[in-house]
């Protein structure tokens, strides 16, 4: 295919990103991926080999470990040591170690290896938390989803998950690698009292400026 279109979702937890970039793509016909499910699924292998108490064990095994990811029928696909890991992302113990997990640079570094060759076969919609400042900050299609820290809260809490958002920003912001932070040339829209559909409309509103052609 030609040149893919990557358009990149950043954001902390619970600032609405999730829902955004998935209903982006599904309207724009790209295919969606969540890069946090990826460290998800690693913490989760992680803790089934119970690596999780030394950093130079995960290191080591992150070299080795057989983590496939790609697009099949406009859908992002993985496997680990050929299990589908997505059913365990959500168990409460992966929450309470993916920010340390996503914390270690060699794992980083695989990881944003393994999204970019996503670009290879289709246009996307990748959201995360250094997409358009480190996986691809080339594109010129970068978004920065935020939301006041009390309502982000409120969300977690509805969705089920039990971490703690404050904690969680302060180790994705401080995080030697690739931290969390607003990329250059991102436009950053602040969902605490907008709608889906709101955001959506300021979305499709600043794609034009940006060069993307909507027909």
């Amino acid at each position: 295919m030609s040149r893919s279109i990557v358009i990149a979702i950043d954001g902390p937890a619970a600032s609405g990103k999730s829902t955004v970039a998935r209903r982006l793509a599904d309207e724009l016909g790209f295919t969606y991926v969540n890069t946090g499910t990826m460290y998800r699924a690693l913490t989760w292998q992680f803790l089934e080999e119970n690596l999780l108490m030394e950093e130079a064990s995960i290191i080591s095994r992150i070299q080795t470990l057989p983590f496939e990811v790609w697009i099949d029928g406009g859908h992002v696909e993985m496997r680990i040591a050929g299990v589908d890991p997505v059913e365990y992302t959500r168990e409460e113990r992966v929450n309470g170690f993916v920010p340390k997990v996503a914390t270690i640079p060699e794992v980083r570094q695989i990881l944003t290896d393994k999204m970019r060759s996503l670009a290879k076969h289709s246009h996307l919609v990748m959201e995360g938390r250094d997409i358009g400042s480190v996986v691809f900050p080339q594109t010129p299609y970068k978004f920065f989803i935020d939301a006041d820290e009390e309502i982000r809260n409120k969300r977690r809490k509805a969705q089920g998950e039990i971490d703690e958002i404050q904690s969680r920003d302060k180790i994705d912001s401080s995080r030697k690698s690739a931290p969390l932070q607003v990329a250059p040339g991102a436009i950053r829209i602040d969902t605490s009292h907008m709608n889906v559909d709101q955001v959506m409309e300021s979305i499709y509103s600043e794609l034009p400026k940006m060069g993307l052609v909507l027909v």
